[in-house]
């Protein structure tokens, strides 16, 4: 007896329909995120940007400030330096000779750094400003007969209640 192929039956046909079926399911799951997706992670993103950055906006300002300060103390301890070596006397201190005995005081105005905006000195006491270069905040030690005082002058996050 020769076998003749018989006509498709129900259950080959089921299969192929199983099997067509699993070909487009595949299909619908690989084609990728669908737009209410794309919002959502779009609306979390700008959610955390907007928590996010104003805590970054006033850091450059507290930077400078920092610097000015730093560079105050510098200037303090130079114009200690400057007494010694007159005698105890603070006259004719100014930021020119601060920048003579340290050469990292600026004492003009520049964007890159704070810089010495005035010093002053008499027989006992001195006074030194530094200014930051950004916000224009200036940080002013004065050495009154061995008193230390400390004020500051400004809006930035680096100086508050007038003292630092």
């Amino acid at each position: 007896m020769i076998a003749v192929p018989r006509p498709n039956t129900e259950r080959d046909q089921m299969s192929s329909t199983r099997s067509n079926t699993s070909r487009t399911r595949r299909a619908i799951d690989e084609r990728g995120f669908t737009l209410i997706e794309l919002l959502v992670v779009a609306l979390i993103i700008g959610i955390l940007a907007a928590i996010a950055i104003p805590s970054f906006v006033g850091q450059k300002g507290k930077a400078n400030d920092a610097s000015a300060k730093e560079l105050a103390r510098t200037a303090q301890t130079t114009a200690e330096s400057y007494g010694a070596e007159n005698g105890g006397s603070y006259v004719g201190l100014s930021p020119t000779k601060l920048n003579e005995i340290e050469k990292t005081i600026l004492t003009s105005s520049s964007t890159s750094g704070a810089w010495i905006s005035s010093a002053s000195g008499a027989a006992s006491e001195y006074t030194v400003t530094a200014t930051a270069p950004s916000t224009g905040d200036t940080f002013t030690i004065k050495n009154s007969g061995g008193v230390v005082t400390r004020t500051c002058a400004g809006s930035g996050g680096g100086c508050k209640s007038s003292t630092w």
